[in-house]
């Protein structure tokens, strides 16, 4: 059996660590992570120098975000998206920038490593809730092109605590979920509310839901 070179993108050093400890005890002669990267650079020097056969990509990172790593990378590499955003804009750009499918953080590890070996078998491989984004896109039925001048306003950082405090999460669960402090979580919520001229939390879902953005 071939052993799968694994590449993983994302710029939390904890979640980095955990998918790789999770793929070397339950990937040994499956998988081998070769590297790591935390930005759009470092994710683009080390594809260059390691040659992976699976990028595990975030699509959101410092310097551009997933997309541009692709675009800059080449349509040699093998990308795997791995997310906490399961947005309709966030899966199809990256989809659209050549990714061989989007899942999710909450994806258990053996499901994980199966989605390694089908990206690199050539399937496309997506969790389940994603994939009707992909074929609602590419049929027309939704329009995921262009993304209002008010999320524009908004950093990467802020675009995922948004999505996740219009879900309903406690500034506990986002703070848990995206590695940071809570008073982290804080100020993104105050910054958020303030581009987007929104006084609660309840307003701030209702944009959200009325985008698609969750």
């Amino acid at each position: 059996m071939t052993v799968l070179s694994v590449l993983v993108v994302d710029d939390h050093a904890m979640f980095r660590t955990g998918v790789r400890a999770e793929l070397e005890r339950l990937g040994s002669g499956r998988v081998e992570v070769v590297g790591e990267a935390e930005d759009v650079d470092t994710a683009v020097a080390a594809i260059s120098d390691l040659r992976p056969d699976v990028v595990l990509l975030d699509v959101h990172l410092p310097g551009g975000g997933g997309p541009e790593v692709i675009r800059r990378a080449g349509a040699s590499t093998t990308f795997l998206a791995l997310s906490v955003s399961d947005a309709a804009e966030d899966v199809i750009g990256v989809i659209r920038a050549g990714a061989r499918g989007y899942v999710t953080k909450n994806i258990s590890a053996p499901e994980l490593l199966d989605a390694i070996d089908r990206v690199a078998g050539g399937d496309a491989v997506f969790s389940p809730r994603l994939a009707g984004f992909v074929l609602d896109a590419f049929a027309g039925t939704i329009a995921v092109a262009q993304v209002d001048e008010d999320l524009d306003r908004l950093t990467e950082r802020e675009r995922e605590v948004m999505r996740l405090i219009a879900r309903g999460y406690a500034y506990k669960e986002v703070a848990k979920e995206l590695f940071i402090s809570v008073k982290t979580v804080e100020t993104h919520v105050s910054s958020v509310l303030r581009k987007l001229q929104l006084s609660s939390r309840h307003e701030l879902t209702r944009w959200a839901n009325d985008r698609r953005l969750i």
